[in-house]
C-alpha cells in the first residue's frame, strides 16, 4: 500500500535505533575498559558520550565513545603520550584486538557490530563552568584543548525538547546520509550544525528541513561552526583539505536530490519523491510500496 512522505521518514527511523543486540554489545566491554584504566592509571570518571550518549546513533555504523577522566598526576604534558600510554594499558588487557591510537581516542575494535567499537576520550578535569564540567582532550598536535560533552548534550537536549523531539530524529536522518554516501563529515559537527539550525525553527518536516539545512550548509561553503555552547571554539567540519573537497562535491549533490525530492512531494508525486530519497539514501530508504 503507498505511503506519504513522512510515513516513509517515520519507518525509517525505525531502521535508524540501534537494535536490541547492538544495546546490549554496548556495554559488553565497558566493566573490562573500566577495570584496565583504574587500576593503570586511576579513574575518576567512565562516561558514555557522543551519539550513543546523546541519542542520535545510527544502526550498524556509529560505536561507542567513552569519555575516562584520569588524575592528572598520571597523564603527560604531551597528550600523544599520554594517549599511547593508555593504548599500551588496553592492548595489554586485549592483546588481539588491534588497539591503536586515533587522535583525540584509543580506538578498540571490538566484536562483530560496529556498536562494539568502543573510542576512548582520554581527559582532565579542569572546571565546572556554567553548571557543566569542563575537560582538556588531545587536540592532535601533541596538546591539549577543552571540551564539555555535558554541555553539548544538553543544548542538544534542549532544542529537542522545544520542537517535541523532532530534532534527535533529524540529526539521525542527516548523519545516516553522512554513513551511507561516505561523506567526510564529523559526526560532531553535523549534530552541533543540525542542533544550531534548528534552534531558530518552530517546527520540523523532515523532508523540507533536510532540503534546507543542506542547502544552506553548501551556500555557506561547509564552514567552521562555532561552539554554540562557548567551549570548543570552532568546530570544523572535516579532517582535511582533500576530505573538505570531497563533502562539498556530496554535499552538493544531496541538496540537488534533497530538493527533487521535495518538489515530487509538492507536486503530488510521492512515489518519484521516494525515488529520489532513495538516491539521496543509497537504496538504503524505505520502499514507497510497503
Amino acid at each position: 500500500m503507498p505511503r506519504n512522505i513522512e510515513q516513509g521518514f517515520s519507518d525509517f527511523l525505525a531502521k535508524l535505533r540501534a537494535t536490541r543486540a547492538e544495546t546490549a554489545a554496548t556495554a559488553s566491554h565497558r566493566a573490562s575498559i573500566e577495570a584496565c584504566l583504574r587500576a593503570n592509571f586511576g579513574l575518576n570518571r567512565l562516561t558514555r558520550i557522543g551519539s550513543f550518549g546523546n541519542g542520535t546513533n545510527v544502526s550498524g555504523y556509529s560505536d561507542v565513545d567513552y569519555l575516562a577522566c584520569i588524575p592528572t598526576q598520571h597523564l603527560t604534558q604531551s597528550s600523544t603520550y599520554t594517549l599511547t600510554k593508555v593504548k599500551d594499558a588496553l592492548a595489554t588487557r586485549f592483546p588481539n584486538t588491534g588497539i591503536c591510537v586515533r587522535c583525540p581516542t584509543v580506538y578498540c575494535p571490538f566484536g562483530t557490530y560496529r556498536s562494539e567499537d568502543t573510542e576512548i576520550v582520554v581527559a582532565d578535569y579542569i572546571k565546572e563552568q556554567g553548571g557543566y564540567k569542563v575537560y582538556e582532550i588531545a587536540d592532535g598536535s601533541g596538546g591539549w584543548t577543552r571540551i564539555s560533552p555535558d554541555a553539548h548534550n544538553s543544548y542538544v537536549k534542549s532544542v529537542d525538547d522545544k520542537l517535541n523531539g523532532r530534532v534527535k530524529p533529524l540529526i539521525r536522518f542527516l548523519k545516516a546520509w553522512k554513513f551511507y554516501q561516505n561523506v567526510p563529515i564529523s559526526s560532531f559537527y553535523l549534530e552541533m550544525r543540525v542542533a544550531k539550525y534548528a534552534s531558530a525553527e518552530t517546527i520540523i518536516l523532515n523532508d523540507i528541513d533536510i532540503k534546507i539545512f543542506l542547502s544552506r550548509l553548501l551556500d555557506g561553503g561547509l564552514a567552521d561552526l562555532q561552539d554554540p555552547m562557548g567551549f570548543s571554539g570552532y568546530v570544523k567540519p572535516c579532517k582535511s583539505a582533500a576530505a573538505h573537497e570531497e563533502a562539498l562535491s556530496k554535499l552538493k549533490t544531496a541538496a540537488r536530490r534533497a530538493e527533487k525530492a521535495w518538489v515530487a512531494a509538492r507536486d503530488g508525486d510521492i512515489k518519484d519523491a521516494f525515488d529520489w530519497w532513495q538516491l539521496f539514501y543509497d537504496n538504503k530508504f524505505p520502499s514507497y510500496y510497503l
